[in-house]
């Protein structure tokens, strides 16, 4: 729970994520702006077939850095009101949602910038890792280009 009431949620599940449950938990009657972030699997990467994902976290760490952005996103925008953010772990087959993220203020600018700065910031920071599984050829663990540990050639959940 933020100082001012509001609310901080953050859920790292294998379970499927529902867009309709984020946004309803960041409603609320003082708040005319509930902004979402609906990251999906999609079918390719560099022209090849894509049937899924797999996603794997380091759970203790993952949710610390969350907490984190959180944080961030108050200092940043004291307007806001609520933020959920939810990544999927596991398997998460082609149109499912892989993280959902809701942010609620007073005002849409406010909770639009929010929700980009949570995700680019998500994407670089915190320990979650993608592996790639193709339709033909060997599966790939990828890296964020945006990760701050991010370098060539290294396996990214080596670093």
């Amino acid at each position: 729970m933020a100082a001012d009431g509001g609310q901080d949620l953050i859920t790292l599940t294998t379970d499927r994520l529902s867009a309709d449950r984020v946004s309803e938990s960041v409603t609320c009657p003082s708040c005319g702006a509930a902004s979402l972030f609906i990251g999906t699997t999609r079918d390719n990467f560099e022209g090849k077939k894509v049937i899924r994902l797999k996603y794997e976290a380091y759970s203790p760490m993952a949710e610390s850095e969350l907490r984190k952005i959180c944080h961030e996103i108050r200092t940043k925008w004291p307007s806001v009101r609520h933020i959920n953010i939810q990544h999927r772990l596991g398997v998460v087959p082609i149109t499912e949602a892989s993280v959902v993220i809701g942010i609620s203020s007073p005002h849409r600018r406010d909770s639009l910038e929010a929700v980009k700065y949570c995700i680019d910031t998500l994407k670089a920071t915190v320990p979650i890792w993608k592996k790639e599984i193709y339709e033909s050829g060997e599966p790939c663990w990828k890296e964020n280009k945006e990760c701050l540990w991010a370098d060539a050639g290294k396996d990214p959940k080596q670093s």
